[in-house]
């Protein structure tokens, strides 16, 4: 009847947001108080909304009396249709279910897609969203991570080796440097204290010695404030001790050049 069809309407309605609710309080409430990873609370929480939605559909069917053995012999005629047609829906959605339980990435992990560098905030059915460091949302199908290379900074351990580059003229004094450059890893509140930091001269570049400082920050998210916070140190600590960072140079030898009196006609 057509009251049955409305029913039918309002229990699936009723099931998807009973679902959302239970994500909801799951995440936030209840699975923090046991769960400290948060990437393992979104999942749990993710299945019990499928669980229940799917609860909802069969209780919803039965309820419009429909025969659950009839609907399996025609969607099984269907599904090879369906496979065909929807072969990249489908794709995404066992893909999205492999990285629910295998958990190659998690919410709040901090992922390069593409050459897109992002954290990821949602894992939906079919796609994945990341949102980028200009704050731009990218909608990422399932398969990408599945399928192809995808690197992922935060995947078990957030912490990350930094490595700074700078040149200082061939006329420094490399104790000095090397003095400098520790001073600038030890005074910075962001560098852990193990393991210690490292200093390297890798390179006699044509202008300079190549010089790296080799730390390690808790958080790979900010490496780039990081960067940008022991640049600005190198700077000041280099003026201090009176080391210069040269720009490139280049000497040019005329080795056929004209003659005095052709210059002068």
């Amino acid at each position: 009847t057509f009251l049955s069809v409305i029913i039918f309407i309002l229990f699936i309605v009723g099931f998807t947001y009973l679902g959302s609710f239970v994500k909801r309080l799951l995440k936030d409430s209840i699975l923090p108080r046991f769960i400290s990873d948060s990437g393992l609370r979104y999942t749990l929480a993710r299945m019990s909304q499928y669980v229940i939605v799917i609860i909802g559909l069969f209780v919803s069917l039965q309820f419009l009396g429909v025969d659950l053995t009839g609907l399996a012999v025609v969607f099984g005629f269907l599904s090879v249709g369906i496979g065909f047609g929807l072969q990249n829906i489908t794709s995404n959605f066992i893909s999205g279910l492999i990285v629910l339980f295998e958990r190659p990435v998690s919410v709040g992990d901090r992922v390069e897609v593409n050459g897109i560098e992002g954290d990821v905030e949602e894992i939906n059915i079919r796609s994945t969203k990341v949102k980028t460091l200009q704050n731009i949302s990218i909608i990422v199908p399932n398969s990408e991570f599945v399928s192809k290379d995808v690197i992922n900074y935060s995947h078990g351990d957030s912490t990350y080796l930094l490595v700074v580059d700078v040149g200082v003229s061939y006329g420094s004094d490399l104790d000095t440097v090397l003095k400098a450059l520790d001073e600038v890893a030890v005074e910075s509140k962001h560098v852990l204290k193990r393991p210690k930091h490292r200093i390297h001269l890798r390179n006699f570049g044509d202008s300079s010695w190549d010089m790296k400082l080799l730390v390690m920050i808790p958080d790979v998210r900010e490496r780039y404030n990081v960067l940008n916070e022991l640049n600005q140190a190198i700077v000041r600590k280099f003026r201090e001790h009176d080391i210069e960072i040269p720009f490139p140079q280049r000497d040019i030898n005329f080795r056929n050049s004209m003659p005095k009196d052709d210059l002068e006609s």
